[in-house]
């Protein structure tokens, strides 16, 4: 009676709680005493917790623990250097989720919106932009074929990616790729091949911030992984205009999919900005970036009511929240429509 008791009741909390059941893990600890862990989340409006299901020996026999915990900080975003500084605490009239904001007319230069613009941030993979600069202008041979290598991985962030060791790319199909879709490693292949190596090629990215002006701006690699990749709002303005002067880059970084043939079977990549497919957006240049240290960033060239404007988001939170407030932006443009 007491074994079918205990049976029953462990058929009825698996009946209560179908998910936690579904999702059961099995880890083994040894023949003496194994665990299994079942994990279902749940969240509310007033607090994110989990159900947790545990099934334990106790003198030889199962035993079936049910509790319900809350989730740990390790689920939510890092806290960016933004926020350190305390600039989620700047209002503006727009409530735009961006600690940083910078909107200019790129013709005549007037600034049409600007929130904490001279703070010098990380930058992530906006840093790609000054690489894809760099390479345009150093005049490579764009059909030279280039190898991913063990120096392509990345070590700081330890993200992965799908061009494999050994993979091999003209820079062209680098270059695409890094900046439409971001790829870490195509970055790293184009610093790594530039005349002196990757060191020549990030004094050339100093080199070329300080010609532009660009006195907030410092870079360490090619891919933007490392937080030490800085830049206020207002140095990327003059980041993307530069950049803007180069059709290769407008075109890369505003298609919306590409395929390469790195070896073996092709690869379709596809856009970092969803913006780009909007018929709503006329989109001339664009960057994405994240690390945890940068939040969520975007610059983009576009035309607003007839006008070239710049935007730089920096520090959003959230995953859709920089193109959110790119669309509040390009909303207020429509509407308010401030003269030049």
């Amino acid at each position: 009676m007491v074994k079918f008791a205990r049976k029953a009741l462990i058929i009825s909390i698996f009946a209560i709680f179908p998910f936690a059941a579904a999702h059961a893990e099995a880890t083994n600890h040894g023949k003496a005493a194994s665990k299994k862990h079942s994990v279902h989340k749940r969240s509310s409006a007033t607090a994110s917790t989990k159900l947790v299901k545990r099934t334990v020996l106790v003198h030889g026999k199962r035993k079936v623990i049910v509790k319900r915990v809350a989730l740990t900080h390790a689920v939510a975003e890092k806290v960016s250097e933004g926020e350190i500084a305390g600039l989620q605490r700047t209002q503006d009239p727009l409530d735009l989720k961006s600690n940083v904001a910078y909107v200019v007319d790129q013709q005549s230069s007037k600034v049409l919106f600007e929130k904490n613009s001279d703070v010098s941030l990380p930058i992530a993979s906006i840093t790609k932009l000054m690489t894809s600069l760099v390479v345009v202008e150093a005049n490579q041979d764009m059909n030279e074929v280039l190898e991913v290598t063990d120096e392509d991985i990345d070590r700081e962030k330890g993200t992965g990616s799908r061009l494999r060791i050994g993979a091999k790319l003209s820079r062209a199909d680098m270059l695409h790729i890094a900046l439409m879709s971001s790829e870490n490693r195509a970055a790293s292949a184009l610093g790594r091949n530039y005349p002196g190596g990757l060191h020549a090629f990030v004094e050339a990215m100093n080199a070329k911030a300080k010609q532009l002006g660009m006195a907030e701006t410092h870079y360490v690699d090619s891919s933007g992984l490392s937080s030490q990749n800085r830049a206020s709002a207002r140095d990327l303005v003059k980041l993307v205009n530069a950049a803007y002067q180069h059709p290769i880059i407008r075109q890369y970084s505003t298609d919306e999919k590409y395929v390469v043939s790195p070896g073996g079977r092709p690869l379709e990549y596809g856009t970092s900005n969803r913006l780009v497919a909007n018929p709503s957006w006329e989109i001339g240049l664009q960057k994405t970036g994240y690390i945890s240290e940068a939040g969520r960033c975007l610059v983009m060239q576009a035309m607003i009511e007839g006008r070239a404007i710049v935007m730089v988001f920096l520090d959003s939170k959230g995953k859709y929240s920089r193109l959110a407030d790119a669309g509040r932006i390009k909303k207020w443009l429509e509407n308010i429509n401030p003269q030049v």
